[in-house]
């Protein structure tokens, strides 16, 4: 039974192993060690309640990708691990637990990962299936790499036997004709963001809705202005050359009295977007869109997402004969092959017949 704190535990820290101390909480280890978990009292609880283990899971698959989310946590920390990477990870961890939870590590096979991804695609989620392989795939190669596993190989990677389900790329190109009237029906902040999406080509999800004026810049060698910022899934530097016409879009999104930690895709009172938030405006941008169609007797504009305005502005930047490389700089794809396979996908063009004439 734990004894009683002397202050009374007005923080309910009593059992949980924790100590607060000059303005932080520390978890003492049983092997001696303190470890700081920041001024936070919910997360330093969390952290606790992963090392305590109250459910006896210690050493199970459940257990080490729990302990995995924490060092992904202490990642972004430090600057080396994104932070959408540990929100797609923590998101992923659940359907694992549920489905591997009570195996250990090393008993894991590559059939059992196959059998995974079998039901995920059975039960119409293929592709998540896959993501989720994809995190377990890091946790047991983390597990290896410190040497808390005696895996010999890990049964997530193709290498062991394992066949990740098909996936289709998006294929989805927007007309001028279909972006225009979903712009004239759609709101100012859906209409920010559709703008900078297919001006800038950064992802919306996790780049643009993040934005604040901090991203404004000016170039140290051409002394230009530009927009400067770290992707947040790929961690690259991005530098995208301020035109006169982003200039205007986001000087606009700035408004008249810009606040530095206001984001430039912002709501009435100032409180920045979730990307599920807008794109439900976006989906009612586009019913509104059709509904206005359907009287003039024109076809249905098919849904859309932010992310497909990226691809059509690639796309359209290549039809306009910009060079590849220059759209794989502002994508910031390290490969020029996937820049011109996300071009391709959204492009279907008619090849024209040989012509040649016979003498």
């Amino acid at each position: 039974m734990a004894r009683l704190r002397k202050d009374g535990d007005p923080l309910g820290l009593n059992g949980t192993r924790l100590s607060f101390k000059h303005g932080a909480f520390y978890y003492r280890h049983r092997d001696g060690r303190w470890e700081h978990l920041g001024s936070d009292v919910k997360a330093a609880k969390a952290r606790a309640s992963v090392y305590n283990d109250p459910a006896g899971t210690y050493g199970t698959v459940a257990y080490w990708l729990d302990m995995f989310i924490v060092n992904c946590a202490v990642r972004v920390k430090a600057g080396t691990l994104a932070q959408r990477t540990l929100d797609d990870y923590t998101k992923n961890v659940e359907p694992l637990k549920a489905y591997f939870g009570g195996m250990l590590p090393d008993h894991i096979q590559p059939k059992h990962v196959q059998a995974y991804l079998d039901i995920g695609a059975e039960e119409g989620r293929p592709v998540r299936a896959n993501r989720e392989r994809s995190c377990l795939s890091s946790c047991l190669s983390w597990l290896m790499r410190t040497g808390q596993s005696n895996l010999a190989i890990n049964p997530c990677m193709q290498a062991s036997g394992t066949k990740s389900n098909t996936e289709t790329q998006r294929e989805r190109y927007v007309t001028h004709e279909e972006y225009q009237a979903v712009y004239e029906a759609a709101g100012t902040q859906v209409r920010m963001l559709m703008e900078l999406t297919y001006r800038t080509l950064q992802r919306p999800e996790s780049d643009i809705l993040e934005w604040t004026p901090a991203i404004l810049a000016r170039d140290p060698h051409s002394k230009r202005r530009v927009i400067q910022f770290t992707q947040g899934k790929t961690g690259r530097r991005i530098k995208i050359a301020m035109t006169e016409q982003l200039e205007i879009l986001v000087m606009r999104a700035m408004g008249p009295v810009p606040h530095l930690d206001q984001t430039l895709v912002h709501n009435r009172r100032g409180d920045s977007y979730t990307y599920s938030g807008i794109m439900s405006m976006l989906t009612k941008a586009i019913a509104k869109a059709n509904a206005a169609r359907k009287k003039k007797e024109l076809a249905k504009i098919e849904s859309f997402g932010f992310r497909d305005l990226k691809g059509k502005g690639a796309t359209d930047m290549w039809l306009a004969g910009t060079p590849i490389e220059q759209i794989q700089l502002l994508c910031g794809h390290s490969d020029k092959s996937t820049t011109e396979k996300y071009i391709k996908a959204r492009w279907n063009a008619t090849a024209l017949p040989n012509e040649t004439e016979l003498a």
